[in-house]
């Protein structure tokens, strides 16, 4: 959730006050970085992962589970018996937007040698036993993406009633402010892109159409003042607060590149490879109670923090408003940052021009510059009193899961393997970005990873180096773009097909073959590649259907589409204990693969 500042945070009309002013001293500041930072070449690589937990607690008598708001007494204990007391404590913990959750990360970033893989398994579950041994018997710590029965009546505990009409940060017909953090960032947060929109957030979710479920669905909402009644759509499940994206639990992997250049390159590269483990690590099939048609929680997200007003959305025409925004502020790129990327920038960009021409002038180089004038047509949203005069050169305020450790490890690997592959062989997947988009909205579809085909690009290796069979130049280099890329299956793109694509699994194999790597940490990375090859061909599920099929299997569902209580009972009970290795699940993780122990440098998997 980045750093949180101290302060008192200024309402909604205040923030719009300092607009303008917080514009132009974070251009400011974003210079004074840039300079500092231009010509820097030799940093090392560091990188590091976030993992998001949600705090559960089973009432085993009643065959209930209700999301813990115990988030802020747990991160204090957590904090005083770690970083507190031993500043290299391993494990690091950070509040999040729900104040039923927290996040852990590790003590100190990884480094760049390959031995480092090594420890990522044995680090998570270090802050899940930490974690856990601070709880009271009746909780737990989940990594679940999306809590299925979040905004239920009921839902947490203590059991809160949400404030529709009182005022309030949301004013949620679903979601409680006491399941808020109390940090003011959160709150003010939610509040002001409530304000800023002029109506609450709308997140519409197409329901899962199965034998028993009404046709249409509609449902009524007895405190709506009518805002819902005209938002919610027939056949979709409403939600109406930032809570229903933000309190939602994922894994990031944070990198620090050695150069801005080698930054940029990245930033590319990876953009084009998000839809793709999005679909592969899709978790996230359920919403307030219901299940959907999607697998993954990227548009509900996204829709969460939509601050648009609807002269930006293009639904009135612009009177008060100064440009047409395409997308919410929490979405997919909208322009590449390297040179290799601008002819695949085929969407239209909005940016602010004074502020490019400014940027321009004091020698920013046009993608950049276009790229920081995009991201300035929008308002601040949160400002601390304290924090609006700053010295704008020693300051830069204005400038901001899977079930078990061994999925979360084995994804962390996979995409940090895959930058030094994409370096080291000098990878290109770069295809036009409205590609990208589209492949964005695939990935989220009910059992993309097997259903859904991506746009990808044919030619990987333009560098020459033909670094496994069939990844080489293209025939007498003639390609156009049209031909560049095609339509591909997650499993062509991740294990390669004979003629079409040699797969990105094949080329990590390669790399590794020719790197010095010890017997224990080579065995550690082919068995987390074993696992992302396998859910990538569909003989593992993925998350996401491993749960619907939970669901679908369970006695008590009535193929109606709705989630009760005790299903959902059941549902985190059965992933908890997988995520404490208390039990197996061969059709989610193989036969033994969550089982890699660590015995000092020795690594071996059962």
């Amino acid at each position: 959730m980045g750093l949180l500042s101290q302060g008192s945070p200024l309402s909604w009309e205040e923030t719009q006050r300092h607009a303008e002013h917080v514009r132009r001293h974070g251009v400011l500041q974003f210079l004074h970085i840039y300079r500092a930072v231009a010509e820097r070449h030799k940093d090392v690589l560091k990188w590091g992962d976030e993992v998001e937990y949600m705090l559960v607690a089973f009432d085993h008598e009643h065959k209930k589970v209700r999301l813990s708001l115990t988030g802020e007494e747990v991160l204090h204990t957590l904090q005083e018996k770690g970083e507190r007391v031993n500043p290299n404590h391993p494990t690091l913990w950070r509040p999040e937007y729900g104040s039923y959750m927290i996040e852990g990360t590790p003590g100190q970033p990884y480094g760049g040698t390959m031995s480092e893989f090594n420890t990522v398994q044995d680090n998570m579950r270090k802050r899940r036993r930490e974690a856990a041994s601070v709880l009271k018997g009746d909780e737990a710590l989940c990594t679940v993406t999306s809590f299925p029965r979040l905004g239920c009546p009921g839902f947490t505990l203590p059991e809160c009633e949400p404030t529709p009409v009182e005022g309030g940060a949301s004013k949620s017909l679903f979601f409680p402010d006491e399941a808020i953090n109390k940090h003011p960032r959160f709150s003010t947060l939610t509040r002001n892109i409530r304000h800023r929109r002029g109506e609450k957030v709308v997140i519409n979710v197409p329901i899962f159409k199965d034998k028993n479920t009404p046709s249409p669905l509609t449902e009524t909402f007895p405190k709506d003042d009518g805002e819902a009644a005209k938002a919610a759509k027939p056949d979709h499940i409403y939600m109406d607060a930032m809570g229903f994206g933000m309190g939602n639990c994922c894994l990031q992997v944070t990198f620090q590149a050695c150069s801005i250049s080698e930054a940029r390159c990245l930033y590319d590269q990876l953009a084009t490879i998000c839809p793709i483990v999005m679909a592969l690590s899709a978790a996230a099939p359920f919403y307030r109670g219901y299940v959907s048609d999607i697998d993954c929680r990227w548009g509900v997200i996204s829709a969460s923090v939509d601050d648009r007003t609807r002269e930006e959305r293009g639904l009135e025409p612009l009177k008060n408003n100064h440009y047409r925004i395409s997308k919410s502020r929490y979405d997919s790129i909208d322009s590449y940052l390297s040179e290799c990327g601008e002819k695949y920038n085929d969407i239209d960009l909005t940016i602010d021009k004074e502020i490019y021409e400014h940027l321009v002038k004091e020698g920013i180089d046009h993608l950049l510059a276009q790229h920081i004038a995009h991201l300035f047509i929008r308002d601040p949203l949160t400002l601390f009193e304290e924090k609006i005069h700053l010295d704008d050169a020693n300051e830069s305020d204005h400038f901001e899961v899977q079930l078990t450790d061994f999925e979360n490890s084995a994804y962390v690997v996979f995409v940090v393997l895959l930058t030094r592959v994409i370096l080291s062989y000098k990878l290109d997947f770069l295809i036009p970005l409205s590609k990208v988009d589209e492949n964005m909205k695939v990935a989220q579809k009910r059992d993309a990873v097997r259903q859904g085909m991506f746009y990808f690009r044919k030619d990987i290796c333009k560098g020459g180096n033909a670094v496994v069979d069939g990844c080489g130049p293209a025939q007498n280099g003639k390609e156009t773009d049209a031909e560049e890329y095609t339509l591909m299956s997650i499993d062509t793109i991740i294990n390669g097909k004979d003629g079409v694509f040699p797969g990105l699994i094949p080329i990590l194999n390669s790399y590794l073959e020719n790197m010095e790597v010890d017997v224990d940490t080579r065995c550690t990375i082919l068995n987390y590649l074993k696992l992302i090859k396998k859910r990538a061909s569909g003989e593992l599920m993925t998350v996401a259907r491993w749960m619907r099929e939970f669901i679908a299997n369970h006695p008590d569902y009535k193929q109606d589409s709705v989630i009760t209580d005790e299903m959902n009972y059941s549902l985190i009970r059965k992933c908890n204990q997988i995520a404490q290795e208390q039990a197996e699940c061969p059709e989610l993780l193989g036969v033994g693969f969550n089982k890699i122990k660590h015995s000092g440098n020795k690594t071996s998997s059962s």
